[in-house]
């Protein structure tokens, strides 16, 4: 559990959204501390500062994907050892061959990978309406997780920009992911069922060991799959799965059932 004496917090030093981010932390806090959900991306890092800024108790966790870029995960080691690596009950490569490629109409790999633990507690997220328009239609600043009625959300950045972030990031001079430097805007899963076709080029280039591991698993799958099967061949399938067409299509909801 992390705990730090509040700093003298004043207009002067600083911004109005981080001064409004860090009452926002100070007015929802549990006796036994937040949960912080710690991705080691820019907006976790972000709002790991301001709670420590805001002297709140909390107790910060990084969940264990097996496919997040290593660069991340070196990040996470060197600069934010106190943050809890908290492993699945198995692989990610166990729950794939059960279940089947994720897809963007079905990430069941968000649900196994990211958004465990918390049961009973106030999670603190780094979530952002500026992410995408579907947040900002459903999120707010305190919400009820709906898969866990004993788990809440609190989103203090949610109306923060990427500007405002990148900002504080500079204004604090904290360390982040070198990835950023590199031209990436999201440092997420490799091969994440979100990702643009150009975002999955490059990190097939960039990280081949972990996109063969992709294709062991999708060859599995293939081998007992008769839905895989109509696609055809298993390079169709991974091809056909890396693809934009089967990425938008409905059809996916129900492919690998």
């Amino acid at each position: 559990m992390t705990t730090c004496a509040p700093e003298t917090l004043t207009l002067r030093s600083l911004s109005d959204n981080a001064l409004i981010a860090i009452e926002r932390l100070q007015a929802h806090e549990p006796p036994e501390g937040y949960w912080l959900a710690f991705s080691g991306g820019k907006d976790s890092i972000v709002i790991y500062d301001l709670a420590k800024r805001a002297g709140v108790k909390f107790d910060a966790h990084y969940n264990i994907t097996g496919i997040d870029p290593p660069a991340v995960v070196q990040f996470i080691r060197q600069h934010y050892p106190a943050v809890s690596q908290d492993k699945p009950p198995h692989s990610f490569w166990m729950e794939l061959d059960k279940r089947g490629l994720p897809r963007r109409q079905g990430r069941w790999c968000c649900e196994f990978l990211k958004e465990r633990g918390g049961h009973g507690r106030i999670v603190v997220t780094g979530v952002r309406w500026a992410e995408s328009t579907r947040r900002k239609a459903t999120r707010r600043l305190y919400e009820l997780c709906y898969k866990d009625g004993t788990k809440h959300f609190l989103n203090p950045l949610l109306d923060w920009t990427n500007q405002e972030v990148w900002a504080y990031i500079r204004e604090r001079q904290i360390p982040y992911c070198t990835l950023y430097d590199e031209g990436y805007k999201r440092i997420g899963c490799i091969l994440c069922p979100m990702a643009s076709r150009a975002e999955r080029k490059r990190d097939m280039a960039r990280w081949p060991k972990i996109t063969e591991a992709w294709r062991r698993a999708a060859d599995r799958y293939w081998q007992h799959s008769e839905a895989a099967k109509t696609i055809g061949s298993p390079d169709d399938f991974w091809t056909w799965w890396l693809s934009d067409t089967a990425r938008r299509d409905k059809a996916q909801m129900v492919m690998f059932e």
